[in-house]
């Protein structure tokens, strides 16, 4: 009983990466049956088992909170942990866009509960950087996209939805606050000792806040346009960049933090489709294609190499 309880004590908030992870596959898989003619069941049966992810992952930590308070506690003051908490409200807003055009009533209750719990969380993390009295510069990571930056998504469901003026409120604060993070995170890693290794996987995160701000842009403005376009290239720039690192990264032991591979991916493979459908280009189309691949195999070898630490409980273990 103590290891089990020891093991919820441990159960970390960044397992709802996984969710992320699943939900950006999910709505990626949506659209490559739209443009490549798919079949349509694939993306359906992954929505389902993303669904079923968190709703478990939901409970478990629903029990550490109930059963290990302090835990809970310690993350929210743990200068890394602490920009994982969002991951829970985005996940919210990912399964929104997955299931809008399923059922959009569903889609509109988790985009209003993931959109408002984001906000709190943005808020509550921003005063933590700002009223701080342990964080140093060897503490940021690109993980610190995640709470700020992830206001970019709203807009996705929001417009569609009908919430075009929340939608711009949101993407606002994500689109204002990234570049200030870049920098600082730019800073921390030419001037500074080197990420740790378990950490290096969050390099892949640097694609998300252009990706999905170009999705979102889209959305909201209507047309590829030139701002648009930077945003797209910049992602392209940012995934280049990271895949020119593969030899660092093939000699890296397997964390959670693996997981942060997975939405990044979904977010480029998806603008890059995206790109496709907007300027007929067979290059985007193949390209698209290349990156949907990709992630693909990605996604089965995190589902496969999760589910063996899981089994060999090398996961929820003391840091």
């Amino acid at each position: 009983m103590q290891a089990e309880q020891s093991r919820l004590y441990h159960f970390p908030v960044s397992f709802f990466s996984t969710v992320m992870g699943m939900a950006g596959f999910t709505i990626a898989m949506t659209k490559a049956e739209s443009i490549y003619h798919l079949e349509p069941a694939i993306s359906k049966v992954f929505l389902a088992l993303t669904l079923c992810l968190f709703i478990s992952l939901l409970l478990v930590y629903g029990a550490k909170l109930l059963k290990e308070k302090t835990a809970v506690i310690e993350e929210l003051h743990h200068p890394i942990k602490l920009s994982f908490f969002p991951t829970i409200s985005i996940s919210l807003i990912l399964l929104s866009i997955a299931i809008l055009n399923i059922n959009i009533e569903v889609a509109r209750v988790f985009w209003i509960v993931g959109s408002s719990l984001h906000l709190i969380f943005t808020l509550y993390v921003m005063n933590a950087w700002i009223h701080h009295d342990h964080f140093n510069i060897n503490h940021m990571n690109p993980a610190w996209f995640i709470p700020v930056v992830g206001n970019i998504l709203v807009p996705i469901a929001g417009v569609s939805l009908g919430y075009t003026d929340i939608s711009w409120f949101f993407f606002s604060i994500g689109i204002i606050f990234w570049p200030v993070l870049l920098t600082i995170i730019y800073y921390r890693l030419i001037f500074h000792p080197a990420l740790p290794g378990k950490l290096i996987p969050t390099f892949f995160i640097f694609i998300a806040p252009p990706a999905v701000g170009f999705l979102s842009y889209l959305h909201l403005n209507g047309e590829l346009d030139n701002f648009a376009r930077i945003l797209y290239y910049a992602a392209l720039f940012f995934t280049l960049l990271v895949f020119s690192q593969f030899r660092q990264f093939s000699k890296l032991q397997f964390f959670l933090s693996w997981w942060a591979y997975s939405f990044p991916l979904a977010a480029i493979s998806i603008a890059t489709m995206e790109m496709y459908q907007r300027t007929q280009n067979s290059l985007f189309s193949a390209l698209g294609v290349i990156l949907f691949t990709i992630l693909t195999l990605f996604i089965t070898m995190l589902i496969i190499k999760t589910f063996k630490a899981v089994l060999h409980k090398k996961i929820c273990l003391a840091e």
